[in-house]
């Protein structure tokens, strides 16, 4: 027969104290962050080398440091239809679980304000976590060209490379070209704007788009050596640091066509900024917005910016939601005058 056995008082304390400590650890278990041990998948709808890729490579490198777990960020690029396709992925296919973000064309809400064909997501359904910079999109010929500034291209033809309707080298000399009286000739199937500016390079074309940090960033000598003539900024006004460049809102002949231009310029206020799927938890778009926000005061991301000398204006998710609800807000016989514009080249 066994004997029984006993516990002195301190076993029982053992005990007591390890039934205590359950409680404790499973909370622990419980609270462990998110993000821990994961991926955040950065999609970006543009190919390398203009800003869009500047901006997710520069975000991807700094914003899981100020995320609870430290996730890895990896950009999964899937360019095509001026960014749509990529605009349609994340709204549609990407987990709505926080593991997937993106950097978007700016005009994503003017493109669903219009009816474009191809869109298929609701842009104020987006979780907007925040902009990294406002964008000045500018339209530029090579020296070889005969149109060296904005004016000419109302008497000559000026031939553009474009990645096709939808995108920024599309749309914006398409608008202006109607709304101002401009002489512009656009060619699509490249495949972005490093392409296009190849094109332009190689005298394919006379000229085509990008953005002016893009310039001052990878084409500094373009700059430097006056390879190209800078003929419009898409902005409702010009750039302190591009003074002398006609800001396109400028640029309408009439009262209507200004306010055409000024609704479409207005995704240069988007810029370069990063949102989520819809549908994702209160608390985990709190949490990317946070990281977002303290990521946009990190010294080292500050010091990438000022040694690129890339453009900088920091911006909120809720002030960029507001944004997008106010261009979904346009008066429909200017979308409607937009739209034909644009479809024209469709």
């Amino acid at each position: 027969m066994k004997q029984a056995r006993t516990f002195g008082p301190e076993c029982i304390g053992a005990v007591v104290a390890v039934g205590c400590l359950w409680p404790a650890m499973a909370h622990a278990q419980s609270a462990e962050p998110f993000y821990k041990g994961r991926t955040i998948s950065m999609v970006s709808g543009f190919t390398p080398g203009g800003s869009y890729d500047f901006y997710s490579r520069l975000v991807a490198r700094h914003l899981g440091r100020h995320i609870a777990g430290n996730p890895a960020i990896v950009i999964q690029a899937m360019p095509g239809a001026g960014g749509l396709n990529a605009a349609n992925h994340l709204f549609n296919i990407a987990p709505k679980d926080g593991t997937a973000i993106g950097i978007l064309s700016q005009t994503l809400a003017i493109e669903e304000a219009l009816g474009a064909p191809r869109v298929q997501y609701k842009a104020a359904q987006f979780n907007w976590i925040g902009r990294v910079a406002s964008t000045v999109e500018v339209t530029l010929t090579w020296n070889t060209a005969k149109a060296k500034t904005i004016a000419d291209a109302r008497t000559l033809p000026v031939v553009l490379a474009s990645s096709g309707p939808g995108s920024a080298l599309d749309s914006y000399p398409r608008v202006l070209a109607h709304a101002g009286g401009f002489n512009f000739k656009i060619v699509s199937g490249y495949k972005g704007s490093s392409e296009s500016l190849l094109a332009m390079e190689k005298g394919e074309v006379d000229g085509t788009g990008t953005t002016w940090n893009t310039l001052k960033i990878n084409r500094k000598p373009w700059l430097d050596e006056k390879k190209v003539n800078i003929l419009v900024q898409y902005t409702r006004k010009r750039a302190v640091d591009l003074p002398d460049v006609p800001a396109a809102v400028e640029l309408g002949r009439s009262a209507d066509d200004r306010a055409l231009l000024d609704f479409y310029m207005g995704g240069a206020e988007v810029g370069r900024a990063f949102l989520a799927p819809p549908g994702l938890d209160a608390l985990r778009i709190a949490e990317l917005r946070a990281a977002f926000d303290a990521a946009m005061k990190d010294p080292e991301l500050l010091a990438e910016i000022n040694r690129a000398n890339a453009e900088f204006s920091p911006m909120t998710g809720a002030e960029l939601q507001a944004i997008v609800a106010a261009t979904l807000a346009v008066k429909p016989e200017v979308a409607a005058q937009v739209k034909q514009v644009l479809q024209s080249g469709r």
